[in-house]
């Protein structure tokens, strides 16, 4: 785990000193909020907006190794760009542009992991956020696990944010199974 802060360490580096605004998403916020799990990979989100792609990704690619032929291209498609870190290790950078990426950015906080590793992570709100939006199984997993291991979760806020993303999904289901989930964990 320590080669995977120490890369973390190294990007939330590279971003501040390019002055992004950004997040640690995904296994290293769950390292904080719920079960550890063993995670391959360092996953972030940094604000771009819908026009700032460019620079950054040109940026990035001159700091990083690409994973994938046509990184640039590839990240402007998906929205996410795919690079690893010099000891090989992925790292996952999705692009973000929502008012919602805008605000989870900034409801982040920094936390130490290990003496002078403190990395800048989600809240445990959003995490449940978008692990509830990819909605695959290891996701709900996830989710799970930080029900469990935190008091005091603000469900209004999870709701509130979580409920548009869903209409945009066309999954209204989720939300059914974020529910129960939230009835089985809490007393």
């Amino acid at each position: 785990m320590k080669p995977l802060l120490e890369v973390a360490h190294e990007l939330q580096h590279v971003l501040e000193v390019k002055h992004r605004r950004f997040a640690f998403i995904g296994g290293l916020a769950l390292q904080r909020w719920g079960e550890p799990r063993v995670t391959q990979d360092v996953d972030a989100t940094v604000f771009t907006g819908f026009s700032g792609e460019d620079e950054f990704i040109n940026d990035m690619l001159n700091a990083y190794q690409p994973r994938v032929e046509n990184a640039g291209e590839f990240a402007r498609n998906a929205r996410v760009l795919l690079l690893k870190s010099a000891s090989g290790i992925g790292i996952d950078i999705a692009l973000g542009g929502l008012s919602f990426e805008e605000e989870m950015i900034g409801r982040s906080t920094e936390y130490d992991f290990l003496p002078g590793i403190r990395l800048r992570t989600c809240s445990a709100e959003d995490l449940i956020i978008m692990k509830a939006f990819a909605a695959r199984d290891r996701d709900w997993a996830d989710i799970r696990t930080v029900l469990v291991r935190q008091v005091k979760i603000d469900f209004g806020y999870i709701m509130e944010n979580l409920t548009p993303l869903v209409e945009l999904k066309e999954q209204p289901e989720i939300l059914d199974r974020l529910n129960q989930l939230i009835d089985e964990t809490k007393p």
